[in-house]
């Protein structure tokens, strides 16, 4: 049986991850997840917690929030952590820019979380098509839903994000769930 063992920045990645993951991907894929208190602690912790990692058939992932670093330079510094773990198949995946765009990327999903059917139609505007590229997705959503918090949305949100790759205009969040998918196929 496999076990995918995320290791994630903050809570709320987690809270959208338990939301998606078990949609995504097939039954008896187990899930650990290990969070940490923001990108500097993961950086400094994820070494140790791989190399110290002892279940059989694990397999790692790595998720970070870009922010308003460079894409290439966030993966290339988590892979140098990764040197000397004895784990060289470990899945980079960042965020761009931050995992909210992922919400922002399914409109219909986020208007039915909250209960408001006229959020749906945010999708057809020229600002949300290519979500990544926002430099601060979650004040985009509290335009919308001044009341939004980090993690309550991303429990919301999470269980009912559209798996259909077609269907959620973030790249970032289509790379990812291939990455998923391939990682435990």
């Amino acid at each position: 049986m496999i076990t995918l063992v995320l290791l994630l920045e903050e809570p709320s990645a987690k809270d959208l991850l338990e939301g998606l993951l078990p949609r995504l991907l097939p039954a008896g894929v187990l899930f650990k997840y290990l969070v940490f208190e923001g990108k500097q602690d993961l950086e400094n912790q994820l070494a140790r917690k791989i190399r110290g990692w002892r279940l059989p058939d694990s397999r790692f992932v790595i998720l970070r929030d870009q922010d308003a670093a460079n894409c290439a330079d966030v993966k290339g510094r988590l892979r140098g952590r990764l040197i000397g773990t004895g784990c060289d198949d470990v899945l980079i995946r960042v965020a761009c820019r931050e995992i909210e765009a992922w919400l922002l990327g399914d409109w219909k999903a986020v208007a039915a979380a909250f209960d408001k059917p006229p959020l749906a139609n945010q999708a057809r505007k020229a600002i949300y098509r290519d979500p990544d590229i926002l430099a601060h997705p979650v004040e985009e959503l509290r335009k919308f839903i001044p009341e939004y918090q980090k993690r309550d949305g991303a429990r919301r949100i999470g269980t009912l994000l559209d798996l259909d790759p077609s269907h959620n205009s973030s790249k970032s969040f289509q790379v990812f769930c291939a990455g998923i998918r391939k990682l435990v196929i």
